[in-house]
């Protein structure tokens, strides 16, 4: 009794899914009533179709049942038999046919296979209405059959229809093919039209949903570098003011005042990062680090050469600046900072070394960049065909190096410039 068993799942599992496709189907209603209310056109395109969308079909075969039941068919037995063969294997098929592993299934093709035969025998042995079981075939095929080989398929079976109809019902008859024939075609165009619409609009989807999640990423990294940097220059301009207080106010003064600008500016940048139009200069940063390293008691020494940097490759490097500067204050207990800026040819590097006793950043090479803001930057140069590399320097302290490929700038209209700009 397993194939009753058998029969009986299958029969819920199709219940099941005619449950959810009428949920869904009610779903969509709703949607398209909300869109013609707000006046919008409305963007769901619907529950996917499914078996039950060609289940209609099958009343095509009326005409069939009618004549077993009024005992027009010789060999009734044999009729119902192959009337249940075929209407079992028409489901079978077309439910299969609408998801693809089942679809290509090795299963499905014979089942279309044995469909073809006993619509054959059906039409040869009873003619008449029995010949409208193939364009019933043409649905099944049409929705199992769809790619490059379903016009070989389709003409195949257009021919075997046209010759069966003709062998039994003469030329009369030859309208049977060129129902097969479009049967099978606008079926497979259709479902086809309809899968590529769905793929692309879960393409678009996910197209939407990255590009979402990398807006996140940039805006996070942003915050990261924009906040890590100014609350390490303020920690830092408040401790040297509260050093100097007791003995020079008007020193401790001006850490106070290059406080307030340094919020000031970290208020203006943040704004701009959030929506996106702020440009990065090289020479602010390097004016900033300056003044970060030396409230830090950092000896700074900064050295430049080479042609004139494009804006965009100038703001990729004073991210590097901004970060690397802040892990030396922060981590390297150093006396001195170098930053170097080479151009040469088509490539630019940008070199931050302390001397510090301690790693300014807590990853070992062995590790990759470390720290959370140093992995932005590395993401970032890549995305621009360049490489940041960070760690331990061999005669101690801690070294970032950046590389950008870059074109040289117009002399024109881009200008190297090392005195501190208006924020």
């Amino acid at each position: 009794m397993s194939w009753m068993r058998g029969i009986r799942c299958q029969v819920r599992a199709w219940r099941a899914a005619r449950a959810r496709w009428r949920a869904d189907m009610a779903e969509f209603k709703a949607a398209q009533k909300e869109a013609r209310r707000k006046g919008e056109w409305p963007e769901n395109p619907g529950p996917p179709p499914t078996g039950f969308s060609l289940l209609p079909w099958l009343l095509m075969g009326l005409g069939s049942f009618s004549n077993l039941l009024q005992g027009k068919t010789s060999n009734p037995w044999i009729g119902g038999l192959g009337l249940l063969a075929f209407n079992s294997l028409y489901i079978y098929v077309v439910f299969r046919s609408f998801v693809k592993e089942k679809r290509e299934a090795v299963s499905t093709r014979v089942a279309l296979v044995v469909m073809g035969l006993v619509t054959c025998g059906l039409a040869l042995g009873y003619g008449g209405t029995w010949l409208y079981f193939f364009p019933l075939l043409g649905l099944a095929t049409g929705a199992c059959v769809r790619g490059p080989r379903l016009g070989q398929v389709g003409l195949a079976l257009t021919a075997l229809a046209a010759a069966v109809s003709v062998f039994r019902a003469g030329w009369d008859a030859i309208n049977v093919a060129y129902g097969t024939f479009l049967s099978t075609m606008v079926t497979a165009a259709i479902l086809s039209l309809s899968e590529a619409v769905r793929e692309l609009r879960a393409a678009r989807e996910e197209l939407a949903r990255r590009a979402v999640e990398k807006e996140r990423m940039r805006f996070s990294r942003d915050l990261h570098d924009l906040l890590g940097h100014t609350l390490s220059v303020i920690v830092v301009k408040s401790e040297a003011a509260r050093r100097l207080a007791p003995r020079d106010m008007e020193a401790a003064l001006g850490q106070i005042t290059d406080i307030e600008a340094v919020g000031r500016q970290a208020l203006t940048e943040i704004r701009e990062a959030v929506t996106g139009y702020r440009e990065g200069s090289l020479a602010t940063e390097l004016d900033r680090a300056r003044s970060a390293l030396s409230a830090a008691d950092i000896d700074p020494v900064v050295r430049q050469s080479g042609p004139p940097l494009t804006p965009q490759t100038e703001a990729l490097l004073g991210w590097v600046v901004r970060e690397a500067v802040t892990n030396v204050v922060r981590h390297s207990g150093a006396t001195r900072c170098e930053i170097t800026l080479d151009g040469v040819l088509d490539r630019a590097r940008l070199t931050v070394a302390d001397d510090g006793t301690t790693g300014s950043s807590p990853a070992a090479p062995a590790e990759g960049v470390g720290g959370t803001g140093l992995k932005g930057l590395t993401e970032r140069l890549a995305a621009a065909g360049g490489s940041l590399r960070a760690g331990p320097s061999p005669r101690g302290g801690f070294t970032v190096t950046a590389e950008l490929p870059v074109e040289q700038a117009d002399l024109t209209s881009s200008v190297v410039a090392t005195a501190p700009r208006e924020p």
